[in-house]
Protein backbone atom coordinates (compact mmCIF):
# COMPACT_ATOMS: atom_id res chain seq x y z
CA UNK A 1 0.00 0.00 0.00
CA UNK A 2 2.94 2.36 0.58
CA UNK A 3 1.15 4.13 3.44
CA UNK A 4 3.52 3.28 6.28
CA UNK A 5 4.82 5.92 8.67
CA UNK A 6 8.51 6.86 8.81
CA UNK A 7 8.97 4.67 11.90
CA UNK A 8 7.15 1.70 10.33
CA UNK A 9 9.59 1.76 7.38
CA UNK A 10 12.67 1.49 9.63
CA UNK A 11 14.62 -1.74 10.05
CA UNK A 12 13.03 -4.04 12.65
CA UNK A 13 15.75 -3.54 15.29
CA UNK A 14 15.42 0.28 15.22
CA UNK A 15 11.61 0.13 15.18
CA UNK A 16 11.59 -2.30 18.14
CA UNK A 17 13.98 -0.04 20.05
CA UNK A 18 11.76 3.01 19.40
CA UNK A 19 8.64 1.12 20.49
CA UNK A 20 10.37 0.05 23.71
CA UNK A 21 11.43 3.66 24.43
CA UNK A 22 7.89 4.92 23.79
CA UNK A 23 6.33 2.15 25.91
CA UNK A 24 8.51 2.98 28.93
CA UNK A 25 7.74 6.70 28.61
CA UNK A 26 11.01 7.54 30.38
CA UNK A 27 12.32 10.01 27.78
CA UNK A 28 11.12 13.21 26.16
CA UNK A 29 11.01 13.35 22.36
CA UNK A 30 14.26 15.36 22.26
CA UNK A 31 15.99 12.81 24.51
CA UNK A 32 14.72 10.00 22.27
CA UNK A 33 16.14 11.76 19.18
CA UNK A 34 19.55 12.17 20.87
CA UNK A 35 19.46 8.55 22.08
CA UNK A 36 18.62 7.26 18.58
CA UNK A 37 21.37 9.36 16.97
CA UNK A 38 23.93 8.02 19.46
CA UNK A 39 22.77 4.40 19.17
CA UNK A 40 22.35 4.34 15.37
CA UNK A 41 24.95 6.81 14.02
CA UNK A 42 25.04 5.38 10.48
CA UNK A 43 21.27 5.79 10.05
CA UNK A 44 21.45 9.26 11.64
CA UNK A 45 24.20 10.28 9.20
CA UNK A 46 22.14 8.98 6.26
CA UNK A 47 19.04 10.90 7.46
CA UNK A 48 17.05 7.69 7.93
CA UNK A 49 15.97 8.27 11.54
CA UNK A 50 12.50 9.69 12.18
CA UNK A 51 11.92 13.38 12.91
CA UNK A 52 10.57 14.65 16.22
CA UNK A 53 7.11 15.01 14.59
CA UNK A 54 7.18 11.47 13.20
CA UNK A 55 8.18 10.10 16.62
CA UNK A 56 5.37 12.04 18.29
CA UNK A 57 2.80 10.84 15.75
CA UNK A 58 3.96 7.21 16.01
CA UNK A 59 4.12 7.44 19.82
CA UNK A 60 0.53 8.71 19.99
CA UNK A 61 -0.68 5.84 17.82
CA UNK A 62 1.29 3.30 19.83
CA UNK A 63 0.03 4.70 23.15
CA UNK A 64 -3.57 4.50 21.92
CA UNK A 65 -3.10 0.94 20.74
CA UNK A 66 -1.40 -0.16 23.95
CA UNK A 67 -4.18 1.43 26.04
CA UNK A 68 -6.88 -0.21 23.92
CA UNK A 69 -5.18 -3.61 24.09
CA UNK A 70 -4.72 -3.32 27.87
CA UNK A 71 -8.36 -2.34 28.35
CA UNK A 72 -9.67 -5.13 26.11
CA UNK A 73 -7.40 -7.72 27.69
CA UNK A 74 -8.46 -6.65 31.19
CA UNK A 75 -12.13 -6.75 30.18
CA UNK A 76 -11.70 -10.23 28.73
CA UNK A 77 -10.00 -11.45 31.93
CA UNK A 78 -12.76 -10.01 34.13
CA UNK A 79 -15.51 -11.51 31.99
CA UNK A 80 -13.84 -14.90 31.99
CA UNK A 81 -13.20 -14.82 35.75
CA UNK A 82 -16.75 -13.79 36.63
CA UNK A 83 -18.76 -16.07 34.39
CA UNK A 84 -18.62 -19.70 33.44
CA UNK A 85 -18.73 -20.40 29.75
CA UNK A 86 -22.34 -21.57 29.96
CA UNK A 87 -23.20 -18.03 28.88
CA UNK A 88 -20.43 -17.99 26.26
CA UNK A 89 -18.34 -15.37 28.11
CA UNK A 90 -15.27 -16.11 25.99
CA UNK A 91 -17.16 -15.18 22.82
CA UNK A 92 -18.23 -11.93 24.45
CA UNK A 93 -14.63 -11.15 25.37
CA UNK A 94 -13.47 -12.02 21.85
CA UNK A 95 -16.16 -9.73 20.38
CA UNK A 96 -14.91 -6.88 22.56
CA UNK A 97 -11.34 -7.46 21.38
CA UNK A 98 -12.39 -7.48 17.72
CA UNK A 99 -14.38 -4.28 18.24
CA UNK A 100 -11.26 -2.63 19.65
CA UNK A 101 -9.20 -3.77 16.67
CA UNK A 102 -11.80 -2.46 14.20
CA UNK A 103 -11.84 0.87 16.01
CA UNK A 104 -8.05 1.05 15.76
CA UNK A 105 -8.18 0.16 12.05
CA UNK A 106 -10.66 2.98 11.39
CA UNK A 107 -8.38 5.41 13.24
CA UNK A 108 -5.48 4.24 11.07
CA UNK A 109 -7.52 4.83 7.92
CA UNK A 110 -8.45 8.33 9.08
CA UNK A 111 -4.85 9.15 9.95
CA UNK A 112 -3.56 7.77 6.66
CA UNK A 113 -5.95 10.05 4.80
CA UNK A 114 -4.56 13.11 6.57
CA UNK A 115 -0.86 12.21 6.50
CA UNK A 116 0.91 14.77 4.27
CA UNK A 117 3.92 12.45 3.87
CA UNK A 118 1.78 9.60 2.53
CA UNK A 119 -1.65 10.84 1.38
CA UNK A 120 -4.23 8.13 0.80
CA UNK A 121 -6.21 7.91 -2.41
CA UNK A 122 -9.84 8.92 -1.59
CA UNK A 123 -11.27 5.93 -3.50
CA UNK A 124 -9.01 3.56 -1.58
CA UNK A 125 -10.04 5.19 1.70
CA UNK A 126 -13.76 4.82 0.86
CA UNK A 127 -13.18 1.18 -0.07
CA UNK A 128 -11.42 0.47 3.21
CA UNK A 129 -14.12 2.25 5.26
CA UNK A 130 -16.80 0.33 3.36
CA UNK A 131 -15.09 -2.98 4.19
CA UNK A 132 -14.81 -1.92 7.83
CA UNK A 133 -18.53 -1.00 7.90
CA UNK A 134 -19.47 -4.46 6.58
CA UNK A 135 -17.31 -6.11 9.23
CA UNK A 136 -18.83 -3.93 11.94
CA UNK A 137 -22.35 -4.89 10.77
CA UNK A 138 -21.44 -8.59 10.95
CA UNK A 139 -19.88 -8.11 14.38
CA UNK A 140 -22.94 -6.21 15.62
CA UNK A 141 -25.25 -9.03 14.47
CA UNK A 142 -23.00 -11.51 16.23
CA UNK A 143 -23.08 -9.41 19.39
CA UNK A 144 -26.91 -9.19 19.30
CA UNK A 145 -27.20 -12.97 18.81
CA UNK A 146 -24.77 -13.56 21.67
CA UNK A 147 -26.77 -11.27 23.99
CA UNK A 148 -29.98 -13.15 23.06
CA UNK A 149 -28.27 -16.48 23.77
CA UNK A 150 -27.07 -15.18 27.15
CA UNK A 151 -30.55 -13.90 28.08
CA UNK A 152 -32.11 -17.24 27.07
CA UNK A 153 -29.49 -19.08 29.09
CA UNK A 154 -30.17 -16.92 32.17
CA UNK A 155 -33.92 -17.56 31.80
CA UNK A 156 -33.32 -21.32 31.46
CA UNK A 157 -31.15 -21.37 34.60
CA UNK A 158 -33.70 -19.32 36.56
CA UNK A 159 -36.54 -21.63 35.44
CA UNK A 160 -34.56 -24.73 36.42
CA UNK A 161 -33.84 -23.19 39.84
CA UNK A 162 -37.56 -22.42 40.37
CA UNK A 163 -38.53 -25.95 39.35
CA UNK A 164 -35.96 -27.41 41.73
CA UNK A 165 -37.26 -25.20 44.53
CA UNK A 166 -40.85 -26.38 43.87
CA UNK A 167 -39.74 -30.02 43.97
CA UNK A 168 -37.98 -29.41 47.28
CA UNK A 169 -41.07 -27.67 48.69
CA UNK A 170 -43.30 -30.56 47.53
CA UNK A 171 -40.96 -33.00 49.25
CA UNK A 172 -41.05 -30.95 52.45
CA UNK A 173 -44.86 -30.82 52.37
CA UNK A 174 -44.94 -34.58 51.93
CA UNK A 175 -42.69 -34.96 54.99
CA UNK A 176 -44.93 -32.64 57.04
CA UNK A 177 -48.04 -34.53 55.96
CA UNK A 178 -46.60 -37.81 57.16
CA UNK A 179 -44.85 -36.55 60.30
CA UNK A 180 -47.61 -34.84 62.27
CA UNK A 181 -50.78 -35.25 60.26
CA UNK A 182 -50.79 -31.90 58.41
CA UNK A 183 -54.40 -31.10 57.59
CA UNK A 184 -55.47 -30.82 53.99
CA UNK A 185 -56.66 -27.26 54.65
CA UNK A 186 -53.28 -26.25 56.10
CA UNK A 187 -51.48 -27.93 53.18
CA UNK A 188 -53.54 -25.93 50.66
CA UNK A 189 -52.78 -22.73 52.57
CA UNK A 190 -49.01 -23.46 52.62
CA UNK A 191 -49.04 -24.24 48.90
CA UNK A 192 -50.76 -20.91 48.19
CA UNK A 193 -48.17 -19.07 50.30
CA UNK A 194 -45.26 -20.82 48.60
CA UNK A 195 -46.66 -20.08 45.17
CA UNK A 196 -47.19 -16.42 46.10
CA UNK A 197 -50.99 -16.59 45.81
CA UNK A 198 -51.68 -15.50 49.38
Amino acid sequence: MGRKSTVSRLPADIKTYIEAMIATGAQTLDEMIRDLQARFPAEAQAGQLPSRTALHRYGSKLDRRLAAIRASTEAAKIIQAQAGDDKDARSEALTALIQTELFEAILDIQEAGGDPENPMDPAERVSMLSAAAKNIATLTRSSVNLKKFQADEEARIAKAAREQQLVEQQDRLQELRGADGLSEQMEVRIRRILLGKE
